[in-house]
Order: C-alpha cells, then sequence, then structure tokens
C-alpha cells in the first residue's frame, strides 16, 4: 500500500480516516489541488489591491468590529493578532488523535481552494501533520458559530511559532520544535489567519472520532446482548426475521441478524424454554439497537459532508469574480447530528444496563449477584451499581447542547450551535459506553459459566475462552475493579468477520 494519501477533490469518507490512521499514512497534495490553491491566492491579492476595496476579516477588524477598516500596512498583523487573541481554550487537553485529525480536516478544507490562502501555509500544516507535529489544544472555548475559533487559534499558534506542540508524545515549545526541523514561523498573510480559524473542524474531528467508535461499539453490543441473552436462557423467537420484516427498520433487520449469527448453533438457545415472553431488554434488542444504528448513519452522513466542505469565511470564487461573506463555519448540522447521536448511544448503554440489572436478580435458576454463596459473597451486586452510575452520567450528558444558544461579539454573533460542546459531551457517553457493555459481558460470562455443561454458540464459547484467561471465574469476593477494567480492554480486541 502507498504509504502517501492524496489529498485532492476527491471525497473523503469515514472509512478512509480509518485507513490513514490505522495505517499511521502520510499525506500530500494533488497536484490539482496545489494549482488551485495558487489560483485562488494569486486572485485575492489582485482584489485587495483595488483602491477602497473593504473585505471582511481581510482588511478589516473581526465580528463587531467588522466596521473598522485596517491599514495595508497592517494586513500580516492583522492576522497575527487574530491567532494570538482568540487562542483562549480551557478545560482538559484534545485527545492527541483528535488534534491530529483537526489538522488533516482543516488540510482537506483549504486544499479545496476557496479560502484565499497560500500553498505555503497548506504545506506547513502538511509538515506538522506527516511529521507528527501536534498542537496542543484544549476541549473547551468554542460556541461552534463562527467556526472553532479558540481550538482552532490553538491549532495555529505553532504556525507563528507560538503555542506548545506534542512531539514523540512529549510536550514542547514550538519555537524550539520550528528551530528543530530547521522551519522558520510563517507570517501570515491577509485572510489566512481568519481561514485557519473559521472552520468546523474541531467538531468535525469529534465528530468522526464519535461514529467510528460508535459503529465499533455498536456491533459489541450486539455480540454482548447475545451472550446475554443465552445466559438469561432466553427465547430467540424474537429475533426471527419475519418480525424485522413486517417493521422493514434496516437497523433492526441488521441487529436480528446479528445475534441469530452469533447464537448459531448454541444448544442453550435451541433447548426448550418454560419462559413464554422475556423482558424487553432481551426481547426488544433488534429494535433498540436497531435504532440506534439507524442514527449512527445519519450522523455519518452528515459528518461525512462536513468534512468534504469549506466552512471559513468570507469565500474566495475566482472563477465568478466573487469574494463573499456567508455562514459557512455555523456548527448547526453537525450539533444537532451529535446531539442525536448522544442520544442513541446513551440509549445503547440504558438498554445493556437493564439486562446486566437482570442476570444479577436471582432469576432463571441464577443465583443471586451471580455468585454461589450469596450473603457471604455480593458478588456482581456492585457491578450492577457502577453500571448505573454510568448510565445515569450518560442520560444527564444526553441533555441537547444545540437547544442552546449565547449571544457574543457584541451581538454580531447573536445564535450559536454550542455544537463543540455536543461535540465533546458525544463522545464521553461513547467512551462511557465500553463500561457499561464491559460490565454486562463480565456478567453475562458469569452467567454462562453457571449453565454448564450447556454450551452457547461456537463463537460465544471461544471469546469466552479467551477472557477466561485474563478475568477468572468469581467463586468469592475480590477487588473487582481491575477484573471491570481488564474487561474493556478485553473487549476492544474482539474483532467479527463483517468488520
Amino acid at each position: 500500500m502507498d504509504s502517501y494519501f492524496e489529498i485532492g477533490s476527491d471525497t473523503l469518507t469515514i472509512a478512509a480516516l480509518k485507513n490513514i490512521f490505522l495505517n499511521n499514512r502520510k499525506i500530500s497534495l494533488s497536484a490539482a489541488a496545489k494549482t488551485k490553491i495558487n489560483k485562488n491566492r494569486a486572485f485575492l491579492e489582485q482584489k485587495i489591491n483595488v483602491k477602497d476595496a473593504r473585505f471582511y476579516g481581510i482588511n478589516t477588524g473581526f465580528g463587531a468590529l467588522c466596521d473598522v477598516e485596517i491599514n495595508s500596512d497592517e494586513l500580516e498583523q492583522l492576522q497575527a493578532n487574530l491567532v494570538m487573541s482568540h487562542a483562549c481554550g480551557m478545560g482538559d487537553e484534545v485527545k492527541p488523535e483528535v488534534a491530529k485529525l483537526m489538522l488533516l480536516l482543516k488540510i482537506k478544507s483549504l486544499s479545496l481552494g476557496y479560502s484565499g490562502v497560500s500553498l505555503e501555509l497548506v504545506e506547513r500544516l502538511i509538515f506538522f501533520y506527516n511529521n507528527e507535529i501536534i498542537p496542543i489544544i484544549w476541549e473547551v472555548g468554542s460556541l461552534g458559530a463562527s467556526g472553532d475559533l479558540a481550538p482552532l487559534a490553538h491549532l495555529s499558534l505553532p504556525i507563528i511559532g507560538m503555542g506548545t506542540v506534542r512531539v514523540n508524545g512529549e510536550k514542547r515549545d514550538s519555537a524550539e520544535v520550528l528551530k528543530q526541523f530547521n522551519l522558520k514561523p510563517l507570517k501570515l498573510k491577509a485572510k489566512e489567519g481568519l481561514a485557519l480559524l473559521n472552520g468546523t473542524q474541531f467538531m468535525s474531528a469529534w465528530g468522526c472520532f464519535s461514529v467510528i467508535e460508535s459503529e465499533r461499539v455498536e456491533l459489541l453490543a450486539d455480540f454482548t446482548a447475545a451472550n446475554s441473552i443465552d445466559a438469561f436462557d432466553a427465547q430467540i423467537a424474537p429475533f426471527h426475521p419475519s418480525i424485522q420484516k413486517v417493521r422493514n427498520h434496516i437497523g433492526q433487520i441488521e441487529s436480528a441478524a446479528n445475534i441469530l449469527r452469533f447464537l448459531s448453533g448454541s444448544e442453550i438457545a435451541q433447548r426448550e424454554k418454560n419462559n413464554v415472553q422475556d423482558p424487553y431488554s432481551f426481547r426488544c434488542v433488534p429494535q433498540v439497537h436497531g435504532a440506534v444504528k439507524s442514527v449512527i448513519q445519519h450522523a455519518k452522513e452528515v459528518f461525512e459532508k462536513e468534512i468534504n466542505a469549506v466552512t471559513d469565511n468570507p469565500l474566495v470564487f475566482e472563477d465568478e469574480d466573487l469574494i463573499i461573506s456567508g455562514g459557512n463555519f455555523h456548527g448547526e448540522p453537525l450539533a444537532l447530528a451529535l446531539d442525536y447521536l448522544t442520544i442513541a448511544m446513551a440509549e445503547l448503554a440504558s438498554i445493556s444496563e437493564r439486562r446486566t440489572f437482570q442476570l444479577t436478580c436471582g432469576k432463571r435458576g441464577l443465583p443471586p449477584f451471580l455468585v454461589a454463596d450469596s450473603g457471604l459473597n455480593s458478588g456482581y451486586m456492585i457491578p450492577q451499581y457502577t453500571a448505573a452510575a454510568i448510565t445515569s452520567m450518560n442520560k444527564q450528558l444526553a441533555t441537547p447542547a444545540s437547544v442552546d444558544s449565547i449571544t457574543s461579539s457584541g451581538g454580531q454573533e447573536d445564535h450559536v450551535s454550542m455544537g463543540a460542546n455536543a461535540a465533546v459531551k458525544c463522545y464521553k457517553v461513547v467512551y462511557n459506553i465500553e463500561k457499561v457493555l464491559a460490565i454486562e459481558y463480565m456478567c453475562a460470562t458469569q452467567a454462562l459459566d453457571f449453565r454448564t455443561p450447556q454450551k452457547s454458540s461456537a463463537i460465544i464459547e471461544e471469546v469466552k475462552t479467551a477472557y477466561r484467561k485474563i478475568v477468572p471465574f468469581y467463586e468469592k469476593d475480590r477487588v473487582i475493579y481491575n477484573d471491570i477494567q481488564q474487561t474493556v480492554d478485553f473487549m476492544r480486541t474482539i474483532r467479527f468477520a463483517q468488520e
């Protein structure tokens, strides 16, 4: 495989992002992209040299200061001031993987040649990306409206020799790193600071990571549920294709098929049952998990559009002889999709925790809290509490951010999307689900051991055998938080044929 991924006019997909990151591929600009960038920049310079021409953020102030005209000899200082003054991020540090993806997505947007930047600037960003010079960015500060201003300012500081970067896992001063690579800080030309800061790359990067992780987690949820269905000795009739067909939701059909595939050949599933119906958390897995799948697909479509979009302002259309100020940086499409995805993924944890509850209640021939000597031993009583606490935290995080708005910039920016907050919340919920599913899997595996000598399916038994080498059967009370974390780590290693 070519180690370089060419950035140009071709559509960038979520699958391509996974390919780039999993294979640690470097990136390059296509010849067509270079030509477009140079042509676009030349047109912009021609326009700003016209006497008395005024263009927002190019030779005027920003936001509420848009009517303040800037002298031609101060245009470079204007752009540097913009980057410095907007670097106001706070909170936790953005994951390095997300910061690196922000770099990639900013390069992709600028490569389309509507932002008026120089080729030198784009190539500097590519150098950072390919040499793993990752800017330190903070989670809090963007309103998701005039672009992700504060996070993108931190992304941009190293270009002008300021701020902090991470190189080989070590935090270092940007100016020092530039010297190491024999680079000089760039002097941002007219419009370049604005092109860097206006854009939705913070929201988009978090959103793409959440979609990628959601796709992995929702399949893992189907597998975990299949384990629980056998562990609880539940009916498999609710997963019959005919039931799914008459409702005809694609996600529901897929989830039911996954459950049947994971349980194929199970002795427990095939034996006669005494129970006529099962609780909804088992019986309605296709309906709930399937609905989540549909939301993930919707979010994926939104983000694949966004990462191929130009979202700064103003935009430069040399073919139409236009420089137009608009609002492509507003994050409303992303904020709504992120909130929707957050709500859906919170439901995935909610139904998982209910299955854990049922498994620990001493029903269907299982001992209370899944330990032989209940009373002396508390068994898996408190892991269910932990799952419940995480599930409730997810419900709280699922409160939509997009319904909120706070006026900023002296009233010029009077409606904001809060998409950046939605993005951070979404990823936290997705990350939390791993823990809830791990607790369910831990309980389901314990319950399946109580079903011996009858066995589940070949795939479930195979995974269980590998798991038991890491987390042994729970005979009597022991310190259990290690078991949970080891289960989380183990489940990250599970791979299925369709992945």
